[in-house]
């Protein structure tokens, strides 16, 4: 069976589940702390796939990837993947589960990059401008990469706005390159 295929069933049958027993929200945090997790820490991955480990073992690793406090839930779906040895395709089921619970829950995930920290005001003022072109909750995040020189770049769904002075610039030269 194709791995993505099983890892959507999983994902999908967590979030039906989470939702029926009224603790999606925190389930959803466990799978984006684990997901961050394996992104994170590289060292993760093939420690949870390591034949050497035992079972207890590994899911006390997977579960402090998760938080605290990891809910019942969380730790049964851990201790399902791992009793089906399933514990390869973890990261898959993670990423699944944080993508269908966005469309579930109508979220849409943004990303703004500035050259220095935004104020509160203007991180409100750009989640409020996606709300209102999406007509979804929008999930933030901030980086700050002193390289675009000033101006920002916004990112969520497929859509990219990119108001910085480094991608001004790039187009200047272009076009002084083109005369």
């Amino acid at each position: 069976m194709d791995i993505g295929l099983i890892a959507v069933r999983y994902a999908r049958a967590l979030l039906k589940a989470a939702i029926d027993n009224h603790c999606h929200e925190e389930v959803y945090q466990n799978m984006s702390n684990l997901l961050e997790c394996y992104m994170n820490v590289p060292q993760l991955r093939p420690t949870i796939c390591n034949p050497m480990y035992s079972k207890p073992k590994k899911q006390s690793v997977v579960l402090a990837a998760c938080g605290t406090p990891a809910v019942e839930l969380t730790k049964r779906f851990i201790t399902l993947v791992l009793q089906e040895g399933r514990e390869e395709m973890l990261q898959f089921m993670a990423s699944s589960f944080i993508n269908l619970y966005r469309q579930h829950f109508h979220i849409t995930s943004g990303k703004v990059t500035t050259a220095v920290k935004l104020t509160a005001e203007v991180e409100q003022r750009m989640r409020r401008m996606v709300e209102e072109r999406t007509q979804d909750k929008v999930e933030f995040t901030t980086v700050v990469d002193p390289t675009i020189l000033g101006g920002f770049v916004l990112d969520y769904d497929t859509y990219r706005m990119d108001a910085s002075v480094k991608s001004k610039l790039n187009r200047i030269l272009i076009e002084l390159k083109n005369k």
